[in-house]
């Protein structure tokens, strides 16, 4: 198989490709009951994976539609979620070195999932395969699913009745959990949890959320004074974990530029 010789197969980029395409894909169900619970149409529902196609961003939408959020405040939740997106997109534009005819519309393909995939691979070839099978494979699943989940909710009727509402929150929970590796991104993701449902009895809905999202700068902030401390007692000889300022000073007589006669006599 062509690209062997470079580093990794074709076929194994394709499989491990749709792998996570189908993978994914399969929870647009569960985004299409979701949608459908919170009082969006099938149309607009529809409409939000095929114009959208950002799981999370929807997913925090109609959860705080859901919750009667205003329009403009989830608008706003779903907004923030997908601007890493465009992060995103500055690193796989120098990586995949696409035409600038088709920018455009592989743009609307830059997500976590083919991100993930195309930035695991050695070559540029892989890339480009990686990149289009998973976000060809996921764009086709995510839409149908989201349909059949939108028909099929408007069918059951009252979504809550049957405990669906609480779908969202747990594929969303079900993604987040893997991408959690380090202790960084565990306490962000715990005290983003914490204001959040601490925040939810006494905030608008959608609000917390928004609040929840000052977690990521706070736990940076700390983290970045905890490494300036532990650099600065290292170059300064203090033990990690000594109070600021424990530095060893020297005997008084080589402060004083000799002995200390004060005691002498004279």
């Amino acid at each position: 198989m062509r690209g062997a010789q470079d580093g990794k197969p074709d076929a194994a980029v394709v499989r491990d490709a749709l792998g996570v395409g189908v993978a994914v894909g399969l929870s647009g169900f569960a985004f299409g009951v979701t949608s459908a619970g919170s009082g969006l149409s099938l149309l607009q529902t529809c409409a939000l994976s095929l114009l959208v196609f950002t799981g999370a961003s929807q997913f925090a939408l109609v959860g705080a539609l859901a919750a009667g959020g205003n329009p403009l405040t989830a608008a706003a939740g779903a907004f923030f979620l997908g601007v890493r997106n465009a992060f995103y997109g500055l690193r796989l534009s120098q990586l995949l070195a696409l035409p600038r005819a088709v920018r455009p519309f592989a743009a609307q393909w830059v997500i976590d999932e083919t991100t993930a995939v195309a930035l695991a691979q050695p070559t540029r070839r892989s890339v480009r395969i990686g990149f289009t099978v998973t976000g060809l494979s996921l764009y086709l699943l995510w839409n149908l699913t989201t349909l059949l989940g939108a028909a099929g909710a408007e069918a059951i009727g009252d979504t809550d009745a049957w405990g669906l509402d609480a779908a969202g929150p747990a594929v969303f929970l079900a993604l987040l959990a893997p991408m959690l590796r380090t202790t960084t991104e565990r306490a962000v993701a715990g005290i983003a949890v914490l204001l959040g449902l601490g925040l939810l009895p006494v905030l608008p809905a959608g609000v917390p959320v928004l609040v929840a999202a000052l977690a990521a700068p706070a736990v940076l902030y700390v983290t970045g004074r905890r490494r300036a401390d532990t650099v600065r007692h290292a170059s300064a000889g203090v033990p990690d974990g000594a109070p600021a300022g424990a530095v060893d000073e020297p005997p008084a007589a080589e402060r004083n530029g000799g002995p200390d006669v004060s005691g002498e006599e004279r």
